[in-house]
C-alpha cells in the first residue's frame, strides 16, 4: 500500500499530450477565475484525477475514458472549500462528446454533475467517502462542445452520513460576458456504513 499523492503533488503530475492539450492547460492556468481561487486561502487547489493509480485510470470512466483529445482535453482544475462548503472545477470539453451534432451529451453533463457536487461534500462526511443516494438534473441551454466550462457546487446540508448538495455547470466567463447556465442539479450523498473499512489501495506500477 503506497500513500496517494498529496493534492499539491497533483499538480505536477499531468504533462500535456500535444501542442492542443498544452494550449488548453495554459489557458486555464492562467484565466483569471483559476487565479482569483488560487489566491483565496480557504480554497484547496488540486487534479483529482491524478491521484488515481497510472494502472486503474484506464478503467476510470472519468479519470480515464473521457480524458484526452476531442474528449476532456486536460484533468480538471479541481477547487475546494477546505471546510466542504464549496467546490469549484474548470474544464474543457471537446468535440467527441456530443449527443446531437456539436452538442454535449446530456448524459456527460450529469456524470460532471454527479462527481462534481460529491468531491464538493467529500470532507463532511465521515472517512470522506460518498455515495450517490439521489440526483436530479435540469437542463437549461444546449452545451456547445469545444468550450470551457465551470461546475460551481454548495453543500447546503450535512447530517450523520448523510449530506445534501446542489450545484451547476457554466461557461466560463469571457471577454466581460455573464456566464451562461447550462445545467442545474441537486443531490443527496451518503457515506456507506462500511465506509470505515474501505481502504484506499495504491500498488506499486
Amino acid at each position: 500500500m503506497l500513500r496517494p499523492p498529496s493534492d499539491a503533488d497533483t499538480l505536477t503530475l499531468f504533462t500535456p499530450s500535444g501542442p492542443d492539450a498544452a494550449a488548453k492547460e495554459a489557458f486555464i492556468d492562467s484565466h483569471p477565475l483559476t487565479l482569483s481561487l488560487r489566491a483565496d486561502p480557504d480554497f484547496v487547489e488540486s487534479r483529482p484525477h491524478m491521484k488515481i493509480p497510472p494502472a486503474w485510470r484506464q478503467h476510470n470512466l472519468t479519470g480515464g475514458t473521457l480524458i484526452g483529445p476531442g474528449k476532456v482535453a486536460v484533468p480538471p482544475f479541481s477547487f475546494s472549500e477546505k471546510e466542504g462548503k464549496e467546490f469549484v472545477q474548470i474544464s474543457h470539453v471537446g468535440t467527441d462528446l456530443c449527443g446531437h451534432q456539436g452538442i454535449i451529451h446530456g448524459g456527460f453533463l450529469a456524470t460532471m454533475l454527479d462527481e462534481g457536487l460529491a468531491r464538493c461534500c467529500f470532507p463532511v462526511l465521515p472517512y470522506n467517502i460518498g455515495m450517490t443516494a439521489k440526483l436530479e438534473v435540469n437542463y437549461k441551454a444546449p452545451a456547445v462542445a469545444d468550450q470551457y466550462l465551470v461546475l460551481r457546487a454548495k453543500t447546503v446540508k450535512a447530517e450523520g452520513r448523510k449530506a445534501w448538495v446542489e450545484g451547476h455547470i457554466e461557461t466560463l466567463p469571457e471577454d466581460g460576458k455573464e456566464p451562461v447556465v447550462l445545467a442545474t442539479a441537486t443531490a443527496l450523498y451518503v457515506s456507506p456504513r462500511q465506509a470505515s473499512t474501505m481502504a484506499k489501495v495504491y500498488p506499486v506500477t
